[in-house]
């Protein structure tokens, strides 16, 4: 592994599924040496969350979260293969875990038990319901925490039913705070030489990523209802009809209005309406009048002509549609990378942008158990890669994960 600021930073990945996968996905994007631990036989749930599958048999899923990490599996029910992990911890500089609460304690891999040994050690903890609390000890999925955290209470149509995202939206941003919170960890540590424990629940994730609807019942007491595609304080601003499909518009203030009024020369009809809080408190009738107005073009001229006077839309698109379309192709964001069995495949790459970037890309790690080759480079005790061999705990063949 070369380049990227993280570069010379090795991250112990003891997570499965998503949340803490995408977090050390996204530190080994920036150059860290992750090393992933998974069960033997089964390895990660993610493994298997499919169709589709990719080369080898993993579904693309998996494939799409754990790029650039190397890995192993190592039974942590056997003492040899906790005395592995433990001695990799020793000579981590992060470990990211989202075993249930408690659990790392019991296998003698909790916070204190590694940082005796390595007091330098950044130790990230994921979790569904946090370590606290009467729910701590169940178990915590991104659908739950869509229903129990809210989101799920404001995504829908007004008359619907609660809805999901489309995407598991709370696991992808508790493993972005989860990066974060680790590299200003890591940051703290080199003013104090000490790591500590970076704690995350994906329950207090999905609440601090609705801002301004937490912040309306707090502060204001007010409660957030569905809207569809409304947004809760701005109109328009959602998903209007074309002639021949639908278009999105983003009036953020007045002086958009203003132009939008004046692209579809509709002046004479939106009189009245020119101040965003007049415009809110008669939404209905400006989002069927906008509605109106949208419904008379194509979704293409419309969307030209509103381009012209740099009003904020677009057209709503699949998903093949946006990674075709020819902005995505000109960011370059759908990239050729190595999945394993000496296959390639395009995945979209990571949106962080640095002049001082990793130059090589590694394939998500096969389901192996380690070899004596690479616990040497992992700087392990050669007394302990012997007792391993002596177990039948090492790989025999050399190890190219």
């Amino acid at each position: 592994m070369t380049g990227g600021p993280l570069a010379g930073i090795r991250v112990l990945d003891l997570s499965r599924v998503l949340a803490g996968p995408y977090c050390t996905m996204v530190l080994a994007d920036l150059g860290a040496d992750v090393v992933k631990i998974e069960r033997p036989g089964a390895g990660d749930d993610l493994r298997a969350w499919g169709p589709p599958y990719g080369p080898g048999g993993d579904s693309t899923y998996f494939q799409t979260v754990n790029r650039n990490k190397t890995g192993m599996a190592v039974d942590l029910k056997s003492p040899s293969g906790l005395e592995l992990v433990r001695e990799l911890a020793r000579t981590s500089d992060v470990v990211v875990e989202n075993f249930r609460v408690g659990m790392a304690e019991e296998l003698g891999l909790g916070y204190e038990d590694l940082s005796a040994a390595n007091p330098g050690l950044v130790y990230c903890s994921v979790s569904g319901f946090g370590r606290t609390g009467p729910l701590a000890q169940q178990p915590g999925y991104d659908v739950l925490m869509q229903a129990m955290g809210g989101l799920m209470s404001v995504t829908g149509e007004r008359d619907g039913a609660p809805m999901r995202s489309g995407v598991a939206i709370v696991d992808i941003c508790t493993g972005l705070y989860a990066a974060v919170g680790i590299v200003a960890a890591l940051n703290g540590r080199t003013t104090t030489g000490r790591g500590q424990r970076v704690d995350l629940s994906l329950l207090e994730s999905v609440l601090a990523i609705q801002p301004n609807l937490t912040a309306g019942y707090l502060i204001a007491g007010m409660v957030p209802q569905r809207l569809g595609n409304a947004h809760p304080n701005v109109t328009p601003y959602g998903v209007f009809p074309t002639s021949d499909g639908h278009i999105v518009l983003a009036v953020g203030n007045d002086g958009q209005w203003a132009r939008l009024v004046r692209a579809l020369d509709v002046t004479a009809d939106a009189e009245g309406l020119d101040t965003s809080a007049v415009r809110m408190s008669r939404r209905d009738e400006v989002d069927k009048l906008v509605a109106s107005w949208t419904s008379r073009s194509s979704t293409a001229r419309l969307s030209a002509l509103l381009a012209e006077h740099d009003i904020p839309q677009g057209p709503v698109m699949s998903v093949p549609e946006a990674l075709e379309h020819p902005q995505v192709q000109a960011l370059g964001t759908v990239a050729t990378h190595p999945l394993g069995a000496d296959a390639s495949g395009r995945l979209v790459r990571s949106p962080i942008r640095l002049s001082d970037e990793r130059t090589d890309t590694l394939a998500p790690p096969s389901l192996r158990r380690p070899t004596a080759e690479r616990l040497r480079q992992l700087g392990l005790p050669g007394e302990l890669i012997a007792r391993l061999a002596e177990s039948g705990g090492l790989e025999e063949s050399p190890d190219h994960s």
